[in-house]
């Protein structure tokens, strides 16, 4: 249940650490062995937060200031339950659809982050469907910006934070 962490901690003080990503993945034995066995989600949770404690005490900050985010793409609701009841509340997700349907079926006081490619019309979806949506990570579009805020102001909610992908470079992008 862990992708390594370890491009993050091994370039020490050159990485800035705000914030690591625990993304979910089978193991060679399969995920329903990994289902199957309680606390194996807490262990790999425990572990990756050990592995970013010890990377930011060597870059001299605190382990507080490193945001983990347990990222849930095509994960079952059951393994995303199981990080969550070791105590993890902040969860990403790329997928507009398994976002809108994993949500509903997990507690209320997670901090959802949508972090895929967002099309224009998956925005009112993914607003009016995950009502704990905290941020959506990366929007490169103004029109898709304006329309996040758009959506949010007629459907009452507060304006998301977003991350804006500003090219500054001049490269040409795909």
């Amino acid at each position: 249940l862990e992708k390594s962490v370890d491009e993050e901690t091994t370039k020490g003080e050159k990485k800035d650490l705000s914030s690591a990503v625990l993304e979910t993945e089978p193991s060679d034995s399969g995920m329903a062995a990994a289902s199957a066995t309680d606390g194996v989600a807490a262990t790999a949770l425990r572990s990756v937060i050990q592995r970013i404690e010890h990377a930011a005490e060597r870059c001299g900050r605190r382990s507080d200031q490193v945001r983990l985010m347990a990222v849930s793409k095509t994960k079952p609701v059951s393994l995303v339950k199981q990080v969550y009841d070791a105590g993890h509340r902040c969860f990403g997700e790329n997928y507009v659809k398994e976002l809108i349907e994993k949500a509903p079926q997990l507690p209320d006081d997670i901090e959802w982050h949508f972090i895929g490619n967002l099309q224009s019309n998956k925005v009112k979806p993914l607003l009016t469907g995950v009502p704990n949506l905290a941020m959506v990570e990366t929007v490169d579009d103004e029109k898709i910006a304006n329309q996040l805020d758009r959506v949010a102001g007629n459907i009452g909610r507060k304006p998301l934070k977003v991350f804006i992908q500003v090219n500054t470079s001049g490269e040409e992008s795909g």
